[in-house]
């Protein structure tokens, strides 16, 4: 059966950006690299975030003749001294920031717990903290220069299937105590992307920024090619049986831009954005939707998304915003 994937329409694709600036994390390859063409392609400014800046100017030389400019700054969602370092170059370099695509991740293919520098499980450090800190330090940027946007990206991993919902283990983030399973900080992770997506949107009511999270498809970007030797081997085996039910890049790229761009999204800030997708194990999920009411309760639990958020504040060494309503 045929899939239908979602695309950006005529109106939106055709906006003028220029004046306009955006930040892509993880813009030297993939999605990334797509969503950041597009809005260069259109006449914005964007600042590419990506923690090889070598690879991201070359990649960016693939934006030669487009409209729009470009810059590569460094930024490693995995340290956070790095991703304070981002911000301050950035805000005393930018006064405004039309959107923010936080689109960098990863997942732990190698079995093994790693932590981060700063103490966090690598992926939940990427994936959440890394976007988490970026996000909260442009926090003023983006008010001023409303209306703004921000898209963090999820996964359909967060959904899990009917009978095992992923949820946050608020009491052990990082598997200080827990055995250690990838898969299963994977899907946490991106849990935490769409609770978070949920609460700012609740706490910026009012300010002109909206928020989103966002499943981009099942790209055929290099994600997850870090792994073992032997799942490197199973993946470049399925990678050509994969490919009439995976997404190109540019097609991963559609829900972010949807959000960043559109004149629909902000209608729906703080809700959940998919492509279609096969890997849904929900029937019903499997065309996406722009919005899409994520099938996983432990998604939606804004208790749960409020203790996320002021736990986070404490982890990353951040005050703690004003109470939300």
């Amino acid at each position: 059966m045929a899939r239908t994937r979602h695309a950006i329409d005529e109106a939106t694709r055709s906006k003028d950006l220029t004046g306009t600036t955006y930040i892509v994390t993880g813009s030297n390859s993939g999605v990334g690299l797509e969503t950041a063409r597009q809005l260069v392609r259109q006449g914005g400014h964007v600042v590419m975030a990506c923690r090889r800046t070598e690879a991201g100017e070359q990649a960016a030389r693939s934006f030669v003749g487009l409209d729009g400019t470009h810059e590569v700054m460094r930024a490693d969602l995995a340290d956070l001294a790095s991703v304070r370092e981002f911000a301050d170059a950035f805000t005393a370099k930018h006064d405004r920031l039309d959107g923010l695509a936080c689109n960098a991740g990863m997942v732990n293919m190698r079995g093994d717990l790693e932590r981060t520098k700063d103490g966090f499980e690598s992926t939940i450090a990427v994936s959440y903290f890394g976007h988490f800190l970026l996000t909260e330090l442009l926090l003023d940027t983006l008010k001023a220069t409303a209306p703004s946007r921000m898209a963090i990206v999820s996964s359909v991993v967060h959904a899990g299937s009917p009978k095992n919902r992923p949820q946050l283990a608020l009491d052990d983030l990082n598997h200080e105590r827990r055995d250690f399973s990838g898969m299963r900080a994977y899907c946490e992770a991106k849990v935490a992307t769409v609770l978070y997506a949920a609460e700012l949107a609740d706490r910026l009511e009012g300010t002109g920024v909206s928020t989103f999270s966002v499943h981009p498809g099942w790209a055929r970007s290099n994600f997850g090619s870090g792994g073992s030797l032997p799942m490197r081997i199973a993946m470049a085996i399925m990678r050509p049986l994969t490919r009439f039910v995976s997404d190109t890049n540019e097609q991963s790229a559609q829900t972010t831009l949807h959000c960043l761009l559109s004149d629909d999204a902000p209608r729906h800030s703080g809700a959940y954005f998919s492509q279609s997708s096969v890997l849904y194990r929900d029937k019903e999920c499997k065309d996406g939707g722009w919005p899409m009411e994520t099938p996983n309760p432990n998604a939606k639990n804004m208790d749960t998304a409020r203790q996320l958020v002021a736990m986070s504040y404490d982890l990353v060494g951040l005050d703690s915003p004003s109470p939300t309503k």
